[in-house]
Formats: structure tokens, C-alpha cells, sequence
């Protein structure tokens, strides 16, 4: 590597030679003193991997004169490690299955396919809630849908004891669970670490028969169903680890991906063949970006992109402008991270950032810990920028002094990183490079907000959270309003729950979801929650029982800290338990509210209201008949959850009254900022590392248990309904044809503005009366094993059924929200599959028309992958989310957007006509195409190809099949 290197006269070494780096600074460049620290990352990855062919020479000269080549040159980016989550990962190991197949149709070694680039892999990510602590009138439902209603349960009680269960059986029928007899504790689940406190719950239900069950465990019996739900997806995942090189499956029950890359995968340097360099990771969870707080560079790309990485291909990129994000001030004692990271959430949003990194600067970095950063660094996906990036300091290496880090790797980890000057101090300006331009933020303006109650982006002050939800339900239905008339404003439901009478109200608190994964992921959040329960136990309070509450840690580490901090127990009090470690509220899998509560809210049109300490909240994701959805932080989802209500001025009214008629107000019993910063230095010590560190390592007796084939080919099962190979590779030939123009193509769906990916792309259960239902039914599979199409993201079949199958899906062809479709030929109003499948049939190329921000949003393959199996071929919009445009071209599918001051309005498009878009011979980026229609209009569109590997991309017919012909 070195003898041969175009660069190889930078080698520099460290500790008398034992490690050598790439050193920039040996350039003798002035301008690398000037590059922001992120550039920095990406200068030094492009001279370690110049290979004169993915990367050339010209890319280093293009970064470096970053001040005049941003966001011009196009440069690639070869990341040191890949990070695959279960839900996007296993799509994505399953194309390299099958892309291994194709390689063997063809003569060729499939051996040869591997990720040629470190690839983790993170079994748990997405949780479905099968089991908690509240009243257990419907049952839980393994496979996701409608479950039978049962009558109502026992209201929560710490002091509660389970049932005797007698001997009901629960086996040897279709569907059953693994033990002989509902009593039976399970056999696939050991005792926990004597560290873990036992929470006790209320009586629990057999999800298949409806029979109480003696395991008291909530996040166990969770844990329980997952792994038998899921056992054919754990086999292959068992296959990916033995049959591919390079790859890492973490087991399940550890933790959600985001958590596990921050405390155990991060890096901050890579050694490797004795040479040194940054770490740095691209991944297919969009918290990827939660990463940047701790030094790393990386970001969220789909599924195509990140396979294309594995395979040794860099990431092409625009080369970003940087927008430099001054901290100065001081933060306030009662402000929460979440505050703080909200409110500088607030001011990228309205800057315009999207597409560009963030690096943060200025004295006031310096009071933020290091899960401050994280948890701030993970929200750029809200404000739509690349990566916000918080360079290497003191405070970072004093984090990994409490974690994993041994001192002698502190040490060469701050020699590496002084050597190429990627480590700040961020009180001496003179250390400031320059950037493209400077937002500068104060801490101490920041006060406690909440997001809501139908967008994240929709701030409220906690202050004016009465006032503006009164507002909410006079304003006409739009992104905050719900248009309740004057006269029912003030109606009051009364229904009976574990024979109590209560009332719900508009503002009702039904769901209350404390949630620590993603931007949550700072223990003094936590913490500070859990210290508030504390107190509101002490003081009397009790959460009503009605309510849908849940504490879904993002890995064993936040409950080990709530266990040792000794709070653990009063958030079990107030009805918080541990369901278990993945997505669960976030992505629309809670557990059903009770009938009663459904059909109070039913009976009064009420707007009823969740709040989640989660970062997602679009309309009706976390429950259908729940309309307010508000983002807070882990204590105020407690206050409200005490409360009952959002409707609360917490200055002026009490959460509550005690039994002896005392009312508590929310100052008597809120942590301050001292005390919880004592409780963190007391808990968030290095054995909680070591203890995650040594979990992970170990797995647990069901992963370890898992039986998986021994073949260079994956065996596929005919009969699966989880794991099946894709048809992406059907007709792959060597030689590459020239894309056709798109003749007379039909509109498969006529759409608005802010279409988001969980519009497009099929997350959660899956609906009864829905096109993916009908598939598994005809496999003879009942609605209860139905399972959720996370779980069923290996099907290609089931997914592409799933695709535009929202609700909440506004298509102007039918009028009002639903997955249906106009089948223009016939009239007929069909399921979209079906319309797409008869289209298909025909032989009629589809496109999708589209206002602004098309595609926002996560869940991203198959955000792509599905148009793409429906047989779409172009996506007209006004504008598109950045990265779902990288991923439609990646699939092969054209990005088209209207020229300035068009849109189907404007241009009289009914969207009933058929359209013809010509294709030039030779493509070139950014290159105006010409659209007719049947009905004789013209207009031209943008192709959004930014780069040359785009239009290559889209000549191979999507990334995949370029990436396949490379081994032919």
C-alpha cells in the first residue's frame, strides 16, 4: 500500500513507527488550516483511498479547494465502516444473497460477493409491544392486527401479584406459543443479571389463546414473542454472519441500533494493516447522524447506497458547504437537553440548511457533555442537513475515559488526532476555520418545548401548551388544526375502566411513551424523568390506569443507569415499564388502548392526544383514533402523563391532588439541574459499558441456539413469507442497453406536497383488508401471524403490496385519505398494488405526480424499491427530499422535477392523461427533458441526475445491477 500510493510520501507514523497515518498536513497547503474539521474527515479518506479510479487525484484538489469547489465538485467518500439496523438490513443482505445467485447464473464464483467494507449489523432495532404494564382488555397480537377484545383487566398496581393460572393449554395448534401450558415459564428466556431489578406486572395474556400467563416480566415476554416471531429472519441473519466476509450481526435483545453504535461500535480511529485513520460510517437508520457528537462523521444513506458501500464503492457527494453553528451563553438550569436540542433544531430548520453539514463552534460547545451532542447531532435529519458534526475535544475524550477506552488508546486516539489536526479546543478562537457561513445560537434564549401536535418542525412553548391546543381545535383541518366546532369543545365522555368511572376530554392524554433510542439518548434526560417519578410518588400522584404507558429504553445501558440510580421502581409505580429494547411507539407498534377508551373517543369526536419522547410523530402513526401527537422530553411525557391532559398550565395548575386533598404543582417535584447531574456522575460510570460490552459479546441462548444453513448460496424457501429472493437481478445480461424514452406512461398516483416515506414506504401492521394481507392469507397464514412489514422486509412480495398502502395517503385521483388508486383505463377505484399490477399486465410504464418535499422522511429502501417493483418509471415533483432522490436513482427510477414556477396546476395536468418523456441519446446532470401528453400540452422537467455516476447508475438500470456487472 505504501510503496505504490500516489500519496504514499504523506505516510507519517506514530509511537516510534508502530502505527502510520496519512498526514495532510505534510500537503504544506495553507488551505487545510482552513478547512473545517468535517471536510478535513473526507480530505484524508480521499488520499488514503486514491486508487486513480473511484478516487482520483483531481477529488483531492477538488477538497481541498473546498472554499470554491462547495457544492460544486463531486467528490466520493470511502467510510470506514458500514452500519446495518434489522429493518433496512435485512433487505439489504437478502439482494446480496440474491445478487449471488445471479453471479453463479452467470458461471462466476458467488463467493466473490462480500462486503469489501466493515458492515455491523444490529439484529434489534424495531419492537412490536405485545405485553404492558397497563389493564389487559385486548389481548396482544403477535401478528400485528385487530385482536379479540377481552373485558376489562385489573388497573395497575405496584403491589399487584399475578394470578394463579391453573393448567390451561396453550400448544399443539396452528399459530400456538412455545410452551406446553400458558403457565409454563418460557423455555427460550434465562434469568436476568442479578444487576437488573424484576419488575412485576399485572396479570399478562397469552397473546395466541387469550389465557394468563405466570411470566411477570413485561420486557421478557416481549423479548420472548420477538424472537419466536421472528426466528426464520434470525436464521438468515445466523447465514449472512457464517456464508459473508467482513460482516458483524450483533444479537438480538441488546439494543436499538442507533444506542449500540454510540456506546459500543464508536471508534473515534480505525486501525487497520497497521495504519490509523478516523473512523467514520455511513448506515441505513437515519440516527446514523447521532454519531457526529462524538467526532465521527457519518450520516443515513438507503439500503442501495449502503450495499454499493459494502461492495467497496465510495458514497458520491456534492462537496457540502459547512455551515458553522456558533454556541455562546449559558444554558439554563431547568432547560433539558431536549430544549436545548429543539431549540437549535428550530433555528437550522429556518436557515436552509438542507443538504449541507453542521459543525458546531464556540465556548458554549463546551458545556455541552457528550451525549449532549449526540443527542443534538441526531436531529439533523429534522432540519434536513448532511451531518452535524462536533469536532474531537477534552470533553469527548473524558467521555471515552468513563466508557470502554483503555488509557493507552485515550492516548494514541489524542496523538492521532492533534497529528492531523482534527482536534479542537473550542475556547481559543484562533482555532476557528472558516465556513460557509456562521449561525450563531445563544444557549441561555432556550426554554422547554414540545413538537405538535401533528409535525416534529411545529414547536410549542410548555408555557403556551394550553392556549395553543385551544387554538388547535378552532383552527380549520390543516397541519395544526382539527376544526372542532365551538359547541363541542367543552363535551365531557364519561366510560367505565376496571369498574371506576372516568371522563375524557379534547386533550385527553391516552398515550404516554417515555423513549430513550434516539435524541432521548442523553442519561441526564432520563435521569432527570425518573427522578420526577421519584417525587411524584413520594408526593402521592398516580398516573390513571386507562392510560397507554410504556418505557422503552434504547439498550440495556439506560436500564442498568435507571436500575442503579434507584428511580427503576417509580417509574414501574406510575405504570412506565420496561417493555424492551427497539422502536415500538415510534413506528406505530404500541399496544391497543383500551375499547373502552376507543369508544369514548369515538362517541365524542374527541381529540385525544399522545405525547412520546421520540423524535417521529406524524398524524395517526402512533394510533389511529389519537390526533394529537406532541415530541417532549422523558419528564414532561411524565408530567403530562400525571396530569392527564395537555391542556395544563403547569405555572398556574397542579398536576394533581394527593388523597389528602394537597395539590402538587409541577415546580414542587421537578429534579433541579444540580441533583441530577450528581446522579449521573453516580451511575454513568465505564461497568455499564462493560456490562453492555459483555451482553453483546455473549448473545443470549435463543440467538445462540439458532440453526442456519452452511452454503455459499442462501437455500431459499418457496414456501417463506419472510425471506424470498428479489426479482432485481431478473434479466441481467453483461452488456448495458440505453435507457428508452417513457412512452404514453399512465398516472399511477396524483399527489401533493409533503408526501413523506411513511406514506410510501410500508412500515408497521399490517392492515386486515390491505393487498399485503390477501397475499399471506392466500399462504394460509391468519391475520394474528400476519407479523408487522418490518419484520416482512425480506419480501419483496408483501412490500411491494405495502407500498402506498398509508391511511393517511392523500391521492387527488380519490379524494380523501386511503391506499387506493384510479385505474384510468377502466375507471375502477383499486388498491394501488392492483391498479399497478393490472398496468403491468398491459404493458403501460407508470409515473407519480407530486407537489413539494416528495419523500421526507425515514424508512427509506423501500421507499424506492416498492414504485420501482410497481412498475414506476419516472416521479414528477415539485421538489424532492435529497435523499430519497439518491434513492430513486439508485433503483433507476427518474427523478423529474418542474421547472421553476410550474406544478401540475399550473400547467392544467389532470393527471388522467398519458405522458411521453423523451430521453436524449447521451444524458448529462441536471438536463432539462421534454414531457408531452395525450391532450397535446408540452412542458419541460429537470432530470435530478447531480452527477455522472448518476446517469451511469440510471443506464444500468439502478444501482444494483451496475454493482452486479461488476462481477461478470
Amino acid at each position: 500500500m505504501a510503496d505504490e500510493h500516489s500519496y504514499s510520501h504523506l505516510i507519517d507514523t506514530l509511537e516510534d513507527g508502530r502505527f502510520k497515518f496519512f498526514n495532510p498536513q505534510k500537503l504544506n497547503d495553507p488551505r487545510y488550516d482552513q478547512l473545517p474539521l468535517s471536510i478535513r474527515v473526507l480530505l484524508e479518506a480521499a488520499i488514503r483511498n486514491c486508487d486513480g479510479f473511484y478516487t482520483k487525484e483531481e477529488d483531492i484538489q477538488n477538497i481541498l479547494d473546498w472554499q470554491q469547489q462547495q457544492n460544486k465538485a463531486e467528490v466520493p467518500f470511502s467510510p470506514a465502516r458500514v452500519l446495518l439496523q434489522d429493518f433496512t438490513g435485512i433487505p439489504a443482505m437478502v439482494d446480496l444473497a440474491a445478487m449471488r445467485d445471479a453471479v453463479a447464473k452467470h458461471g462466476m464464483d458467488p463467493g466473490l460477493v462480500n462486503p469489501k467494507c466493515p458492515t455491523d449489523l444490529i439484529v434489534d432495532h424495531s419492537l412490536q409491544i405485545d405485553y404492558s404494564k397497563c389493564a389487559i382488555q385486548n389481548a396482544p397480537n403477535p401478528g400485528g392486527g385487530d385482536g379479540p377484545n377481552q373485558s376489562q383487566g385489573p388497573s395497575r398496581s405496584t403491589s399487584s401479584r399475578p394470578l394463579s393460572r391453573g393448567g390451561s393449554h396453550c400448544g399443539g395448534q396452528r399459530g400456538s406459543c412455545s410452551k406446553a401450558t400458558c403457565s409454563d415459564p418460557p423455555a427460550s428466556t434465562t434469568q436476568p443479571p442479578a444487576s437488573v431489578q424484576q419488575i412485576e406486572n399485572t396479570p399478562l395474556l397469552c397473546p395466541f389463546h387469550l389465557k394468563p400467563v405466570s411470566e411477570p416480566e413485561t420486557a421478557l415476554k416481549n423479548q420472548e414473542m420477538e424472537l419466536i416471531r421472528n426466528k426464520e429472519r434470525l436464521q438468515f441473519f445466523k447465514w449472512c454472519s457464517k456464508a459473508f466476509k467482513n460482516v458483524n450481526v450483533v444479537p438480538p435483545d441488546v439494543g436499538a441500533v442507533h444506542q449500540v453504535n454510540l456506546e459500543y461500535l464508536s471508534r473515534v480511529i480505525q486501525v487497520s494493516d497497521g495504519f490509523i485513520y478516523p473512523d467514520s460510517v455511513v448506515g441505513t437508520d437515519s440516527h446514523t447522524t447521532m454519531i457526529n457528537g462524538l467526532g465521527i462523521l457519518g450520516w443515513g444513506v438507503g439500503g442501495i447506497e449502503s450495499e454499493a458501500v459494502m461492495l467497496g464503492q465510495p458514497v458520491s457527494l456534492t462537496l457540502p458547504q459547512v455551515v458553522g453553528c456558533k454556541l455562546v451563553g449559558s444554558i439554563n438550569p431547568l432547560t433539558t437537553s431536549i430544549d436545548v436540542v429543539l431549540g437549535i433544531t428550530k433555528h437550522l430548520r429556518q436557515a436552509g440548511i438542507a443538504g449541507k453539514f453542521v459543525e458546531f463552534f464556540g465556548p458554549g460547545v463546551s458545556q455541552l457533555s457528550a451525549p449532549d451532542r449526540t443527542t443534538i447531532a441526531n436531529m439533523c435529519p429534522e432540519y434536513n442537513a448532511t451531518a452535524s458534526f462536533f469536532p474531537v475535544d477534552q470533553v469527548t475524550l473524558k467521555h471515552f475515559k468513563k466508557t470502554n477506552f483503555t488509557q493507552e488508546k485515550l492516548e494514541l486516539l489524542e496523538s492521532y488526532m492533534k497529528a492531523v489536526k482534527l482536534f479542537r479546543s473550542y475556547e481559543d478562537p484562533s482555532e476557528d476555520p472558516q465556513y460557509s457561513e456562521v449561525i450563531e445560537i445563544n444557549l441561555s434564549s432556550m426554554v422547554p418545548y414540545v413538537s405538535g401536535p401533528k409535525r416534529p418542525q411545529d414547536r410549542v412553548a410548555v408555557s403556551s401548551m394550553k392556549e395553543d391546543f385551544q387554538s388547535c381545535l378552532n383552527e380549520k383541518v390543516g397541519f395544526k388544526g382539527f376544526h372542532i366546532l365551538k359547541e363541542k369543545q367543552d363535551i365531557r365522555v364519561p366510560f367505565l375502566h376496571c369498574g371506576q368511572e372516568y371522563q375524557l376530554v379534547h386533550g385527553s392524554v391516552v398515550i404516554a411513551a417515555v423513549i430513550s433510542c434516539t435524541n432521548n439518548c442523553n442519561p441526564s434526560v432520563m435521569l432527570t424523568a425518573g427522578l420526577l417519578a421519584k417525587k411524584a410518588v413520594e408526593a402521592g400522584l398516580v398516573v390513571k390506569p386507562y392510560i397507554r404507558t410504556s418505557l422503552a429504553p434504547g439498550s440495556g445501558m439506560v436500564t442498568h443507569y435507571l436500575n442503579t440510580s434507584g428511580v427503576l421502581p417509580y417509574f414501574s409505580q406510575l405504570g412506565f415499564e420496561v417493555i424492551g429494547y427497539g422502536c415500538a411507539t415510534c413506528v406505530g407498534n404500541t399496544a391497543p388502548l383500551p375499547e373502552a377508551v376507543v369508544d369514548a373517543i369515538k362517541q365524542g369526536d374527541l381529540v385525544a392526544c399522545g405525547v412520546l419522547s421520540g423524535n417521529r410523530h406524524f398524524e395517526g402513526r402512533l394510533c389511529d383514533c389519537v390526533r394529537a401527537n406532541y415530541l417532549a422530553s422523558p419528564p414532561l411525557v411524565v408530567a403530562y402523563a400525571l396530569a392527564g391532559t395537555v391542556g395544563i398550565d403547569f405555572e398556574k395548575e397542579p398536576l394533581g391532588v394527593t388523597s389528602e386533598g394537597k395539590e402538587v404543582y409541577l415546580c414542587d417535584i421537578w429534579p433541579s439541574r444540580e441533583e441530577v447531574q450528581q446522579t449521573e456522575e453516580d451511575t454513568v460510570i465505564s461497568s455499564i459499558f462493560k456490562d453492555l460490552r459483555g451482553r453483546m459479546e455473549k448473545g443470549n441462548a435463543f440467538w445462540n441456539n439458532v440453526d442456519c444453513p452452511d452454503s455459499v448460496v442462501f437455500p431459499w424457501d418457496h414456501k417463506s413469507t419472510y425471506i424470498r429472493s428479489p426479482s432485481f437481478f431478473s434479466k441481467l445480461s453483461k452488456e448495458v442497453t440505453a435507457p428508452q424514452s417513457i412512452e404514453n406512461a399512465h398516472v399511477l398516483l396524483f399527489l401533493g406536497d409533503k408526501v413523506t416515506t411513511d406514506h410510501i414506504s410500508p412500515a408497521g401492521s399490517i392492515a386486515r383488508v390491505s393487498a399485503a394481507a390477501k397475499y399471506l392469507q392466500s399462504k394460509r397464514l391468519t391475520p394474528r401471524e400476519f407479523n408487522s412489514y418490518g419484520a416482512r422486509r425480506g419480501n419483496d412480495a408483501v412490500m411491494t403490496r405495502g407500498t402506498f398502502a398509508s391511511i393517511k395517503l392523500q391521492n387527488r385521483f380519490i379524494g380523501k385519505p386511503g391506499p387506493k388508486t384510479l385505474h384510468i383505463p377502466s375507471g375502477q377505484t383499486l388498491d394501488v398494488f392492483e391498479a399497478a399490477e393490472r398496468y403491468q399486465r398491459d404493458g403501460i410504464p407508470l409515473i407519480i405526480l407530486a407537489g413539494k418535499d416528495y419523500g421526507s422522511g425515514n424508512s427509506r429502501d423501500w421507499v424506492a424499491k416498492g414504485p420501482y417493483l410497481l412498475g414506476v418509471r419516472a416521479v414528477i415533483a415539485e421538489s424532492f427530499e435529497k435523499l430519497h432522490k439518491n434513492q430513486l436513482v439508485g433503483m433507476g427510477i427518474m427523478p423529474l422535477q418542474f421547472l421553476p414556477d410550474q406544478n401540475a396546476d399550473s400547467l392544467e395536468l389532470s393527471g388522467k392523461e398519458r405522458f411521453t418523456i423523451t430521453l436524449p441519446d447521451s444524458l448529462s446532470p441536471r438536463q432539462q427533458l421534454a414531457v408531452k401528453t395525450s391532450q397535446g400540452r408540452s412542458f419541460f422537467v429537470t432530470a435530478l441526475f447531480d452527477t455522472d455516476m448518476d446517469i451511469i447508475f440510471f443506464r444500468h438500470g439502478g444501482h444494483l445491477r451496475y454493482v452486479a456487472r461488476t462481477f461478470l
